[in-house]
């Protein structure tokens, strides 16, 4: 379940610090959010697939530990991500 092109780029303008940034914590929080939303409506339609399921929790882990790390980091930049993204800290 890889992102488009189309997906990651929109990702990319939006979060990327400078032009060649791939590592920031922020970009990764945000392609680590973008996928897990796309998993999940695949396993909407297909509840049975646990193979990717199981990778489903990764992602949210690892989204999970990155989130930790900018909180510590940054609380205000932390706190601005999430409200861009939508999701709850």
């Amino acid at each position: 379940m890889a992102l488009t092109k189309k997906a990651k780029q929109r990702v990319t303008k939006k979060y990327q610090r400078h032009a060649k940034d791939s590592g920031s914590a922020e970009y990764q929080i945000a392609l680590f959010t973008e996928k897990i939303k796309k998993l999940a409506s695949h396993l909407k339609k297909n509840p049975k697939d646990k193979h990717s399921r199981k990778g489903l929790l990764g992602m949210v882990q690892q989204r999970k530990k990155l989130q930790k790390h900018l909180k510590n980091k940054s609380e205000v930049v932390y706190n601005k991500l999430l409200k861009g993204l939508g999701i709850k800290g």
